[in-house]
């Protein structure tokens, strides 16, 4: 048997967004009652709520949207990396003791428990130099379980800069604060929004 990890979220109303982002609403069209026999609701949500993959959209004017990306990178070999507490900024040295042979995908913990219920100002991010170095080691994603690789303050957005130029993928707002260092099989896939800057995902990791 396999184990599974849920890495994503829990998406509802209560789910924190960036500040000035779209929250999550939910209403209904339909209700089960005499005459209707089902439910049907719509929603409402940035999709950045919850976990999620950006598209070099979200940074990159002339970037493609989250519907015509690759699905490859979303999909197989990946190590977890604890860095529990690196704030502001993740550094190499902080993932030195765990990357040896890396495989293609970089998931980092920075949380000793994930902030479900409000957005974390304070948030850890990477530092850009820390892509870089990821970057040339063959890694194609890198994830963080808090909602920006960057600072919430940030303007310049360095680290998305770098995963621009050097063409990684990223997940961002994962919870792994039950999931051991280690290696995993990765399954975090975008849906087909072609015209998005982002897509929810549901994240799991297994290993046999």
């Amino acid at each position: 048997m396999q184990r599974l990890w849920d890495i994503s979220p829990p998406v509802d109303a209560r789910s924190p967004v960036f500040p000035g982002d779209t929250p999550y609403s939910q209403s209904w069209a339909a209700q089960i009652a005499p005459g209707c026999p089902v439910n049907v609701s719509s929603i409402t949500l940035s999709p950045h709520v919850g976990a999620h993959a950006d598209a070099p959209l979200h940074y990159d004017p002339e970037g493609v949207p989250v519907g015509a990306l690759d699905l490859d990178p979303y999909l197989g070999r990946c190590r977890v990396i604890h860095a529990i507490g690196k704030r502001p900024l993740v550094e190499w040295s902080d993932l030195a003791h765990a990357v040896g042979d890396l495989p293609p995908r970089v998931l980092v913990r920075t949380y000793e428990r994930a902030l479900l219920d409000r957005f974390d100002n304070d948030l850890s991010a990477f530092a850009p130099e820390t892509i870089e170095r990821l970057a040339d080691a063959g890694v194609r994603l890198v994830g963080i379980d808090t909602a920006s690789i960057d600072p919430a303050d940030s303007k310049a957005l360095a680290s998305h800069q770098v995963i621009r130029r050097r063409g990684l993928r990223v997940l961002e707002n994962l919870v792994l604060d039950d999931v051991p260092e280690g290696d995993y099989e990765l399954i975090a896939l975008p849906l087909k929004l072609m015209t998005a800057d982002a897509s929810p995902v549901r994240a799991v990791l297994r290993r046999p």
